[in-house]
């Protein structure tokens, strides 16, 4: 029964694991801007991912992961399956990881039509700072 107990008390602690805080992550000083195409869209808990091909200045591309709200916030804030469409073309603006990596926290997103949404960050900002680094 106590072996029981115990299984139980690390299964309940694994969700917690899994989710972050921003600032252990994210840099709240390396706000950026990321202009390409959706490769790939992740409705996934506890955070939503979008894969964004941003082009590099000898004509390659690096992919990059963008943090969102959770699928539900997403589509409460006008988001639906269809507006992150493969290829579709958007500029969005977020934290990058402390890490380095090709990650960042996203903030808003703003569409070629002008249409902007917000992600949802985990910062708490609606919007980054105004000083940010075009990627």
């Amino acid at each position: 029964m106590k072996a029981v107990a115990i299984v139980a008390g690390i299964l309940a602690t694994v969700p917690a694991w899994a989710h972050h805080s921003f600032a252990a992550e994210f840099d709240r000083n390396k706000v950026i801007n990321l202009e390409g195409t959706i490769v790939k869209m992740e409705w996934v808990n506890p955070h939503a991912w979008i894969h964004i091909a941003v082009k590099n200045p000898d004509g390659t591309s690096t992919t990059w992961m963008v943090e969102a709200n959770t699928p539900n916030g997403l589509l409460r804030r006008g988001f639906t399956k269809k507006s992150l469409e493969q290829g579709t073309e958007v500029l969005v603006k977020g934290y990058q990881a402390k890490s380095g990596d090709n990650k960042i926290n996203g903030s808003s997103m703003t569409f070629k039509d002008g249409k902007k949404l917000f992600l949802g960050s985990s910062s708490g900002d609606e919007d980054p700072a105004d000083k940010t680094d075009k990627k």
